[in-house]
C-alpha cells in the first residue's frame, strides 16, 4: 500500500476544493497578512480604522477576517490557526475569498541560538517532517521558497533597519515529539528553527500560485539539551507593531 508519502505524483483532480465551501468576497483586499498570536490580531483588530470583512467558519467556530488600510492600500489580516492542515485550509479559503498575495509570519523554536541571537529569521526552505505539504507537492525531503520572495522579505528588513538571518527550518507536525534526537540530527542539517506551518504553506502557495512570504521570530530555545522557554507565552505581542507592519511592508512589495 502507498501512502501520500510514497508517491511521485500529485493526483487529479480533487473531489472539492475551497470555492465549493467559500463563497468570494466582493472587494477583497489583493494582500492578506496572518499571524498566529491572538494578542496581536486583537491589538489590530481594535484600531479604529479597521473592520470585519468576513469570517472562516469551521467547527472550532469563526475566525474574523479584517481589513485596514495600510499607505492606502487596502490589507486583509486574521488569526492563522496553529498546525499545517488547519493553517493551510484557512490559506486556501482565504484565497478563495479573492486574496491574491500572502504574507505569514509567527514565532519559532530556535534551534541555533548563536546564528539567530535577537534576529528575524527568513526561511529559505522547510524540512517536510509534517503530512499536508504532501499532499500538494510530490514527495521530497525538503521544499524551497520562492526566491523571489526571499529577496523581497530581505529588502524589506534591511530598508526597516532590522538584522535577521536566513537558513533552513524544520516544520513538524508534533510539538511535543522534538525529541533530543531529533533535534540535533535537525540541527546538524542546518536548521535554524522548528515550526509547524512553513513546509505545508510553501507547497499551497506553489501549487496555487500565488505570492508568498513567511517570516519568523524566536521564542522558546531548543539549542541545547535543556528546553527553554523564555517568552513563549507572550506570543509575540512586545513587538506587535514591528511584526505587521513588517509583513504589511511585505505585502506591498510582493
Amino acid at each position: 500500500m502507498y501512502t501520500i508519502f510514497q508517491r511521485t505524483e500529485i493526483a487529479e483532480p480533487a473531489l472539492f476544493g475551497p470555492s465549493d465551501t467559500t463563497k468570494r468576497v466582493k472587494n477583497f483586499p489583493e494582500i492578506c497578512v496572518s499571524t498566529f498570536s491572538e494578542p496581536i490580531i486583537r491589538k489590530f483588530s481594535s484600531l479604529d480604522e479597521a473592520e470585519q470583512i468576513a469570517g472562516l467558519c469551521s467547527a472550532n467556530g469563526v475566525l474574523p477576517v479584517y481589513k485596514i488600510n495600510y499607505r492606502d492600500q487596502p490589507i486583509a489580516f486574521y488569526r492563522s490557526m496553529v498546525g499545517a492542515p488547519a493553517c493551510a485550509a484557512c490559506f486556501e479559503e482565504i484565497i478563495a475569498m479573492g486574496a491574491k498575495k500572502f504574507v505569514l509570519f509567527g514565532s519559532c523554536g530556535v534551534l541555533d541560538d548563536d546564528t539567530v541571537k535577537d534576529s528575524i529569521i527568513i526561511p529559505v526552505s522547510a524540512v517536510r517532517d509534517e503530512g499536508t505539504s504532501y499532499h500538494y507537492i510530490a514527495s521530497s525531503p525538503e521544499i524551497e521558497a520562492d526566491a523571489r520572495s526571499v529577496r523581497i522579505l530581505e529588502d524589506v528588513l534591511k530598508n526597516c533597519g532590522y538584522s535577521y538571518v536566513k537558513g533552513k527550518t524544520w516544520t513538524s507536525d508534533a510539538i511535543y515529539r522534538e525529541t533530543i534526537s531529533a533535534v540535533r540530527e535537525r540541527r546538524q542539517e542546518g536548521c535554524l528553527a522548528v515550526e509547524m506551518e512553513c513546509a505545508s504553506m510553501l507547497a499551497v502557495s506553489k501549487y496555487r500560485g500565488i505570492p508568498f512570504i513567511q517570516f519568523l521570530y524566536g521564542a522558546d530555545n531548543l539549542s541545547s539539551d535543556t528546553w527553554d522557554m523564555r517568552d513563549l507565552n507572550v506570543y509575540g505581542l512586545t513587538h506587535a507593531e514591528t511584526y505587521m507592519v513588517l509583513a504589511f511592508e511585505c505585502g506591498l512589495a510582493l
